[in-house]
């Protein structure tokens, strides 16, 4: 098989890797084409992926009219865990199989970027790091600061990326509570963490990790409601994804005194779909917030392993094999 007579065409959507050299290697290895492009809406996606076989993507939505525009994809592998950029329903109708990369690919990465922010935050690095710039050389510039032995630590979910958190900050002295309707309460008491309800969890902790997926029924958790219900010493973390909490509700949260503090690893408009952003959100003139470009997940091995995965997935479903990491099921219906 030669590059003038492919087995089929794969396109990467949009990616931010700055080369396609892994991708290319294991796709063109296999006897396909690649095709790159930057698509930064479903209209793009159409346009550069109608006529592919493949499709791997990163942040560009590959949504019901780009799947029922697509004339010959059967794979759409995703750059990552989270599928929410994909409508799965619409792919399952139209045959095509959907792909992600397993927790594991970044699951130390998001747990260490997890406790980074919550110390950051807990103990005002950045605050101190401003005013030492503005030459303020006084420990003042951070307070109140408060001792994170004995306070509660909350975690929002208790899948595999908060359970190497818990294991984390357990070494700091706190009490652990985590929410997650999904875990036997009796895991979470055998990794030492207490099972509290939704309630318990806003009203009750210091600090509080949100890792959650991106689902309908998690989208804007943390309203104004929400976050009105927070302790006003309380930080709280978003390391899952950003429209998880709403950033105008935690911007007045913030300015008006709410809570303490905030880190974030994304915002809620998500900058990375978006061409030509700029930072204009309001959010973002706050001293205490932190917000770190969605890198929870980066290391140089991470970044080479998912590129590794979500190209392999797609070759692996055009040459007849089964994904190693399917998201829908193909074979009802």
């Amino acid at each position: 098989m030669t590059r003038t007579d492919p087995r089929g065409t794969i396109l990467i959507a949009d990616s931010d890797f700055g080369d396609a050299d892994i991708e290319r290697a294991i796709v063109e290895g296999a006897g396909f084409e690649l095709r790159t492009a930057q698509c930064k809406s479903e209209d793009e996606v159409i346009e550069q992926g109608r006529d592919v076989d493949g499709v791997l993507t990163q942040y560009a939505r590959v949504g019901a009219r780009a799947i029922d525009a697509f004339t010959r994809c059967r794979v759409i592998a995703r750059y990552g865990t989270g599928v929410d950029i994909v409508d799965v329903d619409a792919a399952t109708r139209r045959g095509i199989q959907v792909t992600n990369a397993p927790n594991e690919w970044c699951a130390e990465e998001v747990a260490d970027h997890a406790v980074a922010l919550w110390l950051a935050a807990a103990r005002k690095i950045c605050e101190y790091d401003r005013a030492t710039r503005q030459g303020v050389w006084q420990w003042q510039s951070g307070e109140p600061i408060w001792r994170l032995r004995g306070r509660v630590f909350g975690l929002m979910s208790f899948g595999a990326i908060a359970r190497l958190i818990a294991e984390r900050v357990r070494a700091f002295g706190v009490e652990i509570w985590a929410h997650d309707p999904f875990v036997d309460e009796s895991e979470m008491r055998s990794r030492q963490v207490r099972p509290v309800s939704f309630d318990d969890l806003v009203e009750g902790a210091d600090y509080l990790v949100v890792q959650s997926p991106l689902t309908p029924q998690t989208h804007h958790t943390f309203d104004r409601a929400t976050l009105r219900r927070l302790k006003p010493t309380a930080v709280l973390v978003n390391t899952g994804r950003g429209p998880i909490v709403e950033d105008a509700a935690l911007h007045d949260a913030l300015a008006e005194g709410w809570i303490a503090g905030a880190a974030l690893d994304d915002l809620e408009e998500e900058p990375a779909k978006q061409r030509d952003w700029r930072p204009r959100n309001p959010l973002l003139s706050l001293p205490n917030l932190i917000v770190t470009p969605h890198a929870a997940y980066y290391s140089e091995q991470a970044i080479a392993t998912v590129r590794r995965i979500a190209a392999e997935e797609a070759v692996r479903v055009l040459t007849g094999h089964p994904a190693r990491s399917p998201v829908n099921d193909l074979t009802t219906g």
